[in-house]
């Protein structure tokens, strides 16, 4: 597993994954040329989420079982035709479906991040794991920045189009550069496969502790902040404008270029020290974002210490996961997604309603709250970490 090669798989996670955010910036947009209300924008994220949902529970786990090269390039091709369908769509109601399609097979990121594990050699997975998770969030940032440029010169439909053009050509990549890898065991049914996700809990007891960490700071504290800060600067004293807001966001991009180098920590065995750090400069972040709300370059420089120390806590917890067998990574990457995707559709909603009835500064409360308990967790979780992992060191 070179660097080269995992470059390539960070940038084609990151494809993958910015697939799902195409549309955000473009609600608006979509809406107005279907004559429908703006409100209706909505259930085309929610259709994209929950086709997304289903693919990862129902596609992904088939990593541990099949033959990953034929498995990788099938999604990714698939998702070429779902892009194409969106931009050819000439209604809300296949748009929507077009979505749902698309969210169900481009999934294909997900499988290649523990694939990723299992080429790298083990003392240098954390550092591999650490280049493609940075891609993969890369992506999500990428995609959001880029669809609203693009629309904004040539339509919402040249979104897809140009996506189209992108997955295909990285698909063909990977055909070239993926190597054929044997099948990991023996194919279960596939009933039998689905259990197998959800009974990864009883054969390592570690696992809750370690998808509790990302569940209460990647779930709930950064869709907290990430989406009431929208609300702070689209509202008095800022009054920015969705480009503006866009260029704001990029001050995540701090998480990618520093997150290439923390999976190190976790082949050094520093994870869990490491993983406390994360988490104490959470909570000081969000302390910070209660103080100061007033200031771009405060909340800039907030917004990429914070996307930081979730990045790090992110990519520790999947060197970790990927750690604890060599023949389930694609089902604990399962497990790993779902948890992070239900606990980031809890903290969506109670930014929502934590705004609503008191503003940024009940959002900022609420998020020093949740930070707090994640390092309390951090803090008796210490020793059966330890215990789990013998090359760790404190």
């Amino acid at each position: 597993m070179s660097t080269i090669l995992a470059v390539l798989f960070a940038v084609s996670g990151g494809l993958a994954i910015g697939n799902l955010y195409w549309a955000q910036p473009l609600l608006v947009q979509i809406m107005m040329d279907f004559g429908l209300p703006a409100a209706n924008g909505g259930l085309l994220v929610t259709a994209t989420q929950i086709g997304y949902a289903i693919g990862i529970l129902c596609i992904v786990p088939l990593g541990d079982f099949l033959q990953r090269k034929k498995l990788i390039t099938l999604v990714m091709f698939l998702a070429v035709l779902t892009l194409i369908a969106c931009s050819v769509a000439p209604s809300f109601v296949i748009l929507a479906l077009s979505l749902f399609s698309m969210g169900l097979v481009t999934v294909s990121g997900q499988i290649i991040l523990p694939l990723a594990g299992d080429l790298a050699k083990a003392e240098d997975r954390g550092r591999i794991v650490g280049i493609v998770s940075s891609g993969i969030t890369t992506g999500i940032l990428f995609s959001r920045f880029a669809s609203g440029i693009i629309a904004g010169l040539w339509g919402w439909r040249s979104v897809y189009v140009i996506a189209a053009v992108l997955n295909l050509a990285m698909t063909l990549i990977m055909i070239y550069v993926l190597p054929d890898i044997p099948r990991n065991n023996k194919l279960l049914s596939y009933n039998k496969l689905i259990v197998s996700v959800f009974t990864t809990f009883k054969r390592h007891k570690v696992l809750p502790l370690i998808l509790l960490h990302t569940g209460l700071i990647f779930g709930l504290v950064f869709n907290l902040f990430w989406t009431s800060l929208t609300f702070l600067l689209s509202g008095n004293p800022f009054n920015y404008s969705t480009l503006q807001i866009g260029l704001v966001s990029l001050s995540g991009l701090a998480a990618a270029v520093f997150g290439v180098g923390f999976g190190k920590l976790q082949d050094k065995g520093l994870s869990v020290p490491a993983l406390g750090i994360f988490v104490f400069v959470t909570v000081l972040t969000m302390i910070f974002g209660y103080l100061i709300s007033d200031s771009i370059l405060a909340i800039v420089i907030i917004a990429a210490v914070f996307s930081i120390s979730v990045q790090g806590i992110t990519v520790l917890s999947q060197a970790r996961l990927f750690a604890l067998s060599n023949d389930e990574r694609s089902r604990l990457n399962t497990v790993f997604v779902v948890n992070n995707f239900l606990f980031g559709a809890v903290g969506s909603a109670l930014a929502s309603l934590l705004w609503s009835l008191g503003g940024w500064s009940f959002v900022m409360f609420g998020a020093i709250f949740i930070s707090l308990i994640a390092q309390v967790v951090w803090l008796f979780s210490k020793t059966p970490f330890n215990e789990m992992d013998g090359n760790l060191k404190i």
